[in-house]
C-alpha cells in the first residue's frame, strides 16, 4: 500500500500507475536551480528510487533559486542537503545521493543503463554532450534542460525535441559541439527550453556567471518531473 500522503497522486493516475511511478529508476544530473525542482517533484509525486549527482556545495549565491539552499546549509554538500529534505517528504525513499561530477573520467561507473530514466541538468558544455550521448546510446528516456538563466517569463517556457529548441544558445552550442566532433546523439530527446534572452542588468564578482530566478529555474524542473511522470502514464496506458 502506497503512502496516505499520494492519495491525491492515486486519485488523478490510478493505483497501478502510481505504483509503476514509485518502482521507477531515476536518476538527475546536477541538483541545482533546475535540478533540485525536478527532484523534488517527482518525491512528491511517488518517485521512491532516485540517484542525485552534483559535485558542489551550497554558496549563497544559490539561495535565491535552489531548493535545499538556506543560509542553514551555506556550506554543506549539495547532495546530502537535498536528501536530508527529500527523506522529510517520503522517508522510504531511496536516495542515491552521489557527491560527484559526471564526465569522461566517471560516466562508466553510473551504469546508465540501469535507470529507466535520466535527467540532464548539467551546466557544462562537453560533460552535457557526454551525457546527451551516453543516455542515448544506452536507450534510456532522457529529458535535458537547456538554458534557465537571463529570463523572467514564466509563459515562455516550453518543451520541444533537441534538433528543434529555438532562441537557446545553450541548445546552439550543443548542436554546433556535436557536429563539429562529428559524434551526434543517437536517438531523439525532449528539453526543456525558453526562447526568451535578456541582458544582465548588475554586476557581479562571479566570472561568467548570468542572472537567474527561481520562478524560472523552479518552472524548468517541474516541467522536467512532469516529463518523467506524463512517460510513466502514457506507458502504463499503452500496456492495458
Amino acid at each position: 500500500m502506497l503512502s496516505d500522503y499520494q492519495s491525491r497522486t492515486r486519485l488523478l493516475i490510478g493505483d497501478e500507475t502510481a505504483a509503476r511511478l514509485s518502482g521507477v529508476r531515476v536518476i538527475v544530473f546536477g541538483v541545482g536551480g533546475v535540478g533540485s525542482w525536478c527532484v523534488e517533484g517527482l518525491v512528491r509525486s511517488g518517485v521512491r528510487r532516485l540517484t542525485i549527482v552534483d559535485q558542489d556545495r551550497v554558496c549563497p549565491s544559490n539561495v535565491n533559486r535552489q531548493l535545499m539552499a538556506t543560509v542553514n546549509t551555506v556550506g554543506r554538500v549539495k547532495v546530502d542537503a537535498l536528501k536530508e529534505h527529500l527523506l522529510t517528504i517520503s522517508p522510504e525513499a531511496e536516495i542515491d545521493a552521489r557527491h560527484e561530477a559526471f564526465n569522461a573520467a566517471t560516466a562508466a561507473g553510473f551504469d546508465i543503463g540501469s535507470y529507466d530514466y535520466v535527467v540532464d541538468a548539467i551546466d557544462s558544455l562537453q560533460d552535457k554532450m557526454l551525457l546527451i550521448r551516453t543516455a542515448c546510446d544506452a536507450g534510456v528516456r532522457l529529458f535535458s534542460s537547456m538554458g534557465a538563466a537571463r529570463k523572467l517569463d514564466p509563459t515562455r517556457v516550453k518543451v520541444a525535441e533537441f534538433w528543434k529548441v529555438y532562441g537557446c544558445p545553450l541548445a546552439r552550442s550543443l548542436r554546433q559541439g556535436f557536429k563539429r566532433s562529428g559524434l551526434m546523439p543517437s536517438r531523439k530527446f525532449k528539453c526543456v527550453f525558453s526562447d526568451e534572452l535578456l541582458d544582465n542588468a548588475g554586476t557581479s564578482d562571479e566570472p561568467q556567471a548570468n542572472g537567474s530566478l527561481v520562478h524560472i529555474t523552479a518552472v524548468f524542473g517541474f516541467t522536467l518531473a512532469g516529463l518523467v511522470i506524463e512517460d510513466t502514464v502514457k506507458r502504463v496506458k499503452s500496456e492495458e
